[in-house]
């Protein structure tokens, strides 16, 4: 059984490497679990959501998340049929 302490440090390790990859190389892809890739964002127009005032929103990356099909099949529950 792992510790919440040792499982905190285990994730700390996986998403530092998750995270060098999609750096370096714009993607990282786990065979059953998913694909982490770079996403750009361009710049947009926005509103201030407290004074309603227009803003510039700066482009910029993000992080995006594809979920292998199994993984996806794991997550989502069947659909019940209709008679």
């Amino acid at each position: 059984e792992l510790s919440k302490k040792d499982a905190a440090g285990v994730l700390d390790t996986v998403f530092s490497v998750i995270g060098k990859a999609i750096k370096d190389e714009d993607r990282f892809s786990y065979p059953g679990f998913g694909t982490f890739t770079v996403k750009e964002r361009s710049a947009r127009k926005g509103r201030n959501p407290r004074t309603g005032a227009a803003i510039d929103i700066k482009a910029s990356k993000t992080v995006g998340f594809k979920p292998a099909p199994g993984l996806k099949q794991n997550l989502v529950a069947p659909a019940r049929r209709r008679r």
